[in-house]
């Protein structure tokens, strides 16, 4: 090749990886000036969207028949039929995404413009007792948030220290967990009972969604959303483990759901507190209590206006007992998902998902425009 050959397309070169940074940045100050320029979300599986994929846990859901209903039948990892309620916010809120990826997928991981535009940090299994993700060796939830500094390092590396910033302060936070709390630990084993009574162990969780919250803060989090919990006696996995007759009669268990109540209400007390607290200190900081519990108690009185036949057993297998690993390509399936409130014996369908992201909306719209 001639020197001038060379030259020509070495210049040709260079102009083309201009064009391509010239693009990256328009996009990158575009997303910096959205309202809510990312969507960042910890938890459990109920917002898990396949971040156990990646580590040492049986707690896993990338097989068959999970996903189900996704267009091409790919099982992502998340614990349902198709997308999860924080799937259909981030496609809400404008984050230029229609699922919301895992933080710890390469795809994800790699890319700038999907850490900017937000990612799911949720490991399914987990809760805020560090024993809870001990359990079933998944993520807990201060790595979580050892993972939200990671990605922070690497916006800065990018854009700067000040836009990053400035990115984080607009962004929506999210956190759902502490079902697992109970239903998987404090409910099903010994070990917290021995020690807590039951208020004496909400109150425990309390504190340590009290040092979540403030690890948040600290990392510069101004919108935060905390969910409260299900109504956990309609579980279907609750209901065949703690009824004398659950093979016969599978009603709601009050007893669960009421502590369920009574701790979403201190929940509400204690962001009502934290709020208060932050006024003076940190007044643009606003935090946010999500109703779980009222849209699911709603399906399962009213079930027949969502169009749901079965709402006390999973779409998948007997619907009774299996979840993870107990629900897979062997398993018998209901032929119409859509019918079910469950998909598994402790997670929702995607229309069920659908249905309570409908129920947050106006407390999302109120977000957004606040």
């Amino acid at each position: 090749m001639k020197n001038s050959d060379r030259n020509l397309l070495h210049s040709f070169m260079q102009m083309i990886f201009i064009l391509c940074l010239l693009c990256f940045i328009t996009r990158v100050e575009a997303s910096l000036h959205n309202k809510i320029p990312g969507f960042y979300v910890f938890g459990d599986s109920t917002v898990d969207p396949g971040n156990n994929n990646y580590i040492k846990t049986l707690f896993r859901s990338n097989f068959p028949p999970y996903g189900k209903d996704f267009s091409n039948q790919v099982p992502t990892g998340r614990f349902t039929n198709g997308k999860l309620a924080t799937d259909y916010i981030a496609s809400y809120v404008g984050v230029k995404k229609e699922l919301l990826p895992a933080y710890l997928d390469p795809k994800a991981n790699t890319n700038i413009e999907e850490l900017m535009t937000g990612v799911s940090f949720a490991s399914a299994g987990s809760g805020f007792d560090p024993l809870t993700p001990a359990i079933s060796s998944v993520i807990p939830i201060p790595k979580q948030l050892e993972y939200l500094r990671e990605l922070k390092n690497k916006l800065e590396n990018v854009i700067g220290k000040e836009r990053t910033e400035n990115h984080i302060k607009k962004a929506v936070f999210f956190c759902s967990a502490g079902t697992n709390d109970f239903a998987l630990n404090y409910f099903t084993l010994p070990m917290r009972r021995k020690t807590y009574t039951l208020l004496g162990y909400q109150q425990f969780l309390i504190q340590h969604v009290k040092e979540f919250l403030q690890g948040l803060l600290a990392e510069g989090a101004q919108k935060i959303v905390i969910a409260g919990v299900p109504p956990m006696g309609c579980l279907p996995f609750m209901i065949t483990l703690h009824s004398p007759n659950a093979f016969m009669q599978r009603d709601c268990i009050d007893k669960y759901s009421s502590a369920a109540r009574d701790y979403n209400l201190l929940l509400q007390n204690e962001l009502q507190k934290m709020q208060l607290q932050l006024k003076s200190s940190n007044p643009n900081v606003k935090l946010y209590y999500i109703d779980i519990y009222g849209p699911l108690a709603n399906m399962v009185q009213a079930h027949k206006k969502y169009g749901f036949e079965d709402i006390n057993s999973g779409c998948c297998g007997s619907g009774y007992i299996e979840a993870s690993v107990l629900c897979n390509k062997v398993s018998n399936v209901c032929p119409d998902p859509s019918k079910y409130m469950f998909w598994d014996s402790i997670h929702p369908t995607e229309k069920a998902y659908h249905n309570l992201f409908l129920a947050f909306q106006p407390t999302i719209d109120f977000i957004v425009n606040n």
